[in-house]
């Protein structure tokens, strides 16, 4: 197939430090084109990819995010990529509410995948455009908060699981690694940490925004020995101090809408104990890979018993859900849906290739 991804312009592909939707465009283009797609990737121009590469901007356009010229920007990003989709068989977009909105300028078919939460302002603009395009949910939670859209399929985001170190000898330390917010929780995981009595290991950026509430609620108890907070680090840092701890705590206080982090301590046999909010109780199988609790109270308990899950289930439950093999399975099987389904698809291209696919 002859397939043109659209990422954001925000950062790059794979990005260089914090980016969930970047990593899994970079997993998925890497994979198809392993695969012997015809895989054109439309990200920034310091993006490294096995696909082909197109871009508007050299490098990521990261300054821009939460300024009034981030429109401008995004809208650059998706009129340029605009101008070459009609070369492609299919267009798979994950880039935001632009492609959506003028997607009656693309003859090819659109599958978009919603990597975002449904807030007021976000189900009346996918409502509004509820069969514009073709869409994928990334949990089943993410579906049933808006199922009046024309939904595909609900296809898991991958991480790089054969690059996460897995080890079943885990030291005496728990770990957190997260944006320092209040819907991160921070603060909870601490509480979590200081009632048991065990060291916690944080790991993270703190936005500006959420400066006040790092100096308030966090920086106090941070001594450098119980709770130990790092900032944000590399990433081969960051795995080896996953694949050690042995506990991944998350008290998610928001409807996430998958959480790629939960997946990513799994690889590495680290079970994983989270709120029940959002998708945590599809990615975590309960009392299997770790533990779904309702309160703090609970989460303590769980952390508690956390012996008695196997690191090497942890590791087998990515393997088979959250591995970018299995997410490129599930892609290509919706790519070849739609477009056999797709009647504009037929009506303009109408090719040996097309039927192929």
């Amino acid at each position: 197939m002859k397939i043109l991804l659209i990422s954001p312009p925000w950062i790059s592909v794979p990005p260089k430090g914090y980016g969930g939707i970047e990593w899994v465009v970079s997993l998925l283009s890497d994979e198809l084109a392993k695969r012997g797609h015809d895989v054109t990737l439309f990200a920034t121009g310091d993006s490294e990819t096995k696909a082909k590469l197109k871009y508007a901007f050299e490098a990521g356009q990261t300054s821009k995010l939460g300024t009034l010229s981030a429109t401008m920007y995004d809208s650059m990003q998706v009129s340029e990529a605009f101008k070459i989709a009609d070369e492609f068989e299919i267009v798979h977009d994950n880039s935001g509410f632009l492609t959506v909105a003028f997607s009656h300028k693309v003859k090819r078919p659109i599958l978009h995948t919603l990597h975002g939460p449904f807030t007021s302002d976000t189900k009346l603009f996918y409502a509004h455009f509820k069969d514009a395009v073709y869409y994928n949910a990334i949990s089943e939670y993410q579906r049933n908060s808006l199922p009046i859209l024309n939904y595909v399929d609900t296809i898991y985001n991958a991480i790089d699981v054969h690059n996460y170190p897995y080890s079943e000898e885990k030291e005496d330390y728990l770990i957190m690694v997260s944006r320092v917010c209040p819907i991160k929780g921070t603060h909870l995981a601490i509480r979590v940490a200081k009632e048991l009595g065990e060291r916690l290991i944080l790991i993270g950026k703190v936005d500006l925004k959420d400066m006040d509430y790092f100096n308030e609620m966090v920086k106090p108890q941070v001594d450098g020995k119980q709770i130990v907070f790092t900032g944000e680090i590399d990433e081969d840092e960051k795995r080896r101090l996953l694949k050690h701890a042995k506990c991944f705590i998350f008290p998610i206080q928001w409807a996430e809408p998958f959480g790629l982090v939960m997946a990513e301590a799994m690889a590495c046999g680290t079970p994983v104990v989270a709120i029940r909010n959002g998708a945590s109780p599809e990615v975590v199988k309960d009392g299997k890979t770790g533990f779904i609790v309702d309160t703090i109270e609970e989460m303590v308990d769980a952390v508690k018993n956390i012996g008695r899950i196997n690191p090497r289930a942890c590791r087998e439950h990515v393997l088979a859900n959250f591995s970018p093999e299995v997410m490129a399975d599930n892609y290509e099987r919706n790519y070849r849906k739609i477009l056999g389904d797709n009647d504009r698809y037929i009506r303009f291209a109408g090719t040996a290739n097309s039927k192929s696919a």
